[in-house]
């Protein structure tokens, strides 16, 4: 019997499958429609918002299931999920070159139907910032148990599991900061310094964002490295 690939198989709505696994009538209908838009780049800053959602929904379950991993002691499980949620918030970063061709006076016709909302009430940061809590606090318990000096792990255990893990959560916590740090630059260019957001709140906070670290003692023994290095302060 020959199978009739035509007909759409699974449940839900749609006229074939890929409609109906993707759910792409409503995905797709998400968007302010072009009757109820007061700029026609009303679309371009909706689509950009509503898939950084998504990439960070995606990038927070990927580290939440890494912090899992550390607490079973499965460092090279999280190491290979937390470059998966890196890569999501890099591609998260680049997308938001598409703001740069949104015009400063176009964003401000486009700000008139954004009542209060602002990007500090995103449910995917909020994801990301839990969920890098949760596995700093989980590395933390990790080297301690392990009785790890963390400048002596960066001077020679660059072979082990811990070490792998520990360089994943800096580029982790680069990532995030090159974010911050373009999503402050593409803010500023389309409205300003020295002005509020939706929200009430001063965009110069956003460059006071760039210089948080979730994994300071990662950062600090750099630091540490550099003075008590051959070349350093003795």
């Amino acid at each position: 019997m020959t199978r009739d690939y035509s007909q759409p198989v699974l449940d839900g709505e749609g006229d074939d499958d890929y409609a109906r696994y993707m759910r792409t009538g409503v995905l797709l209908s998400l968007q302010r429609p072009p009757e109820d838009r007061v700029h026609r780049d009303e679309l371009l800053f909706q689509v950009v918002h509503q898939s950084t959602e998504l990439w960070l929904k995606l990038a927070a379950a990927e580290v939440a299931e890494a912090e899992e991993r550390i607490r079973a002691d499965q460092p090279d499980g999280a190491v290979a999920l937390l470059a998966r949620a890196s890569l999501a918030v890099d591609l998260v970063t680049g997308q938001l070159r598409m703001l740069r061709h949104l015009g400063p006076w176009d964003f401000q016709l486009i700000r008139t139907v954004l009542g209060n909302g602002s990007g500090f009430e995103s449910p995917g940061w909020r994801a990301v910032r839990d969920t890098s809590q949760r596995i700093a606090a989980a590395f933390d318990k990790l080297v301690a148990e392990q009785q790890v000096d963390l400048a002596e792990l960066y001077r020679s255990g660059q072979d082990t599991p811990l070490y792998r893990l520990a360089e994943a959560l800096v580029e982790w916590d680069e990532q995030i900061a090159v974010w911050r740090t373009v999503h402050y630059k593409v803010a500023t260019r389309i409205i300003g310094h020295q002005v509020v957001g939706t929200k009430g709140t001063p965009v110069d906070t956003l460059a006071r964002l760039i210089a948080h670290k979730f994994f300071p003692e990662l950062w600090q023994v750099r630091t540490e490295l550099t003075l008590t290095g051959p070349m350093g302060e003795q």
